[in-house]
């Protein structure tokens, strides 16, 4: 199967509304006029299936598990980890740091791969790191459905997957033109900044 255009992946949150326009506090503190809500398309099945599968056909051969952070790699990571025919983990916080819990183990050598659904600092990303980085394991790279750095985020030195690169403005809220503007902030992400 011919892999589709970055553009058609982009219709697909814009079609269930997750590709959102105005003024936008992100999980980093940044603002932005843009945001993306994976939530609403990832609740299709289907589109998080073609989108995962997509991804997954520009990976390298043999990962055997893949780690996402909860919340919004936990989707991504399964639906890769499928598409892959590998397994699906995630990490999640306790004590303010990302650890595996529920019985989650990653044996000796494995190969593993960190999947989150957006990159804008790349810091769910690093905290997952973290949490896998003592383990004797072989971390081959990561991967987001929508990379918004434009390439330049912070991935703890992995080798970055994106699915689609999108350049999108952010700013600090000092330097913000939507703030000197006076428009209103909006908060849709699931974490605080």
């Amino acid at each position: 199967m011919a892999p589709e255009s970055q553009e058609a992946y982009l219709d697909l949150y814009r079609d269930s509304g997750a590709l959102l326009e105005g003024h936008f506090l992100l999980s980093s503190g940044l603002h932005s006029n843009r945001y993306l809500q994976s939530a609403l398309v990832l609740q299709d099945p289907e589109k998080a299936e073609r989108l995962c599968r997509a991804l997954a056909q520009q990976l390298p051969d043999g990962i055997e598990y893949v780690v996402g952070p909860a919340l919004g790699g936990v989707v991504v990571a399964y639906e890769l980890a499928r598409a892959l025919g590998a397994l699906a983990q995630f990490t999640e916080r306790k004590e303010e740091a990302m650890t595996l819990r529920r019985g989650f183990q990653l044996p000796q050598g494995a190969r593993v791969f960190i999947m989150d659904d957006i990159l804008t600092t790349g810091t769910s990303i690093r905290e997952c790191y973290e949490a896998l980085r003592d383990k004797d394991i072989d971390l081959v790279g990561c991967g987001c459905l929508v990379d918004r750095s434009d390439g330049k985020a912070d991935v703890a030195g992995l080798p970055l997957h994106a699915l689609v690169g999108l350049e999108v403005q952010a700013w600090e809220p000092a330097d913000c033109p939507m703030c000197a503007e006076g428009m209103p902030v909006e908060k849709p992400g699931s974490r605080g900044a």
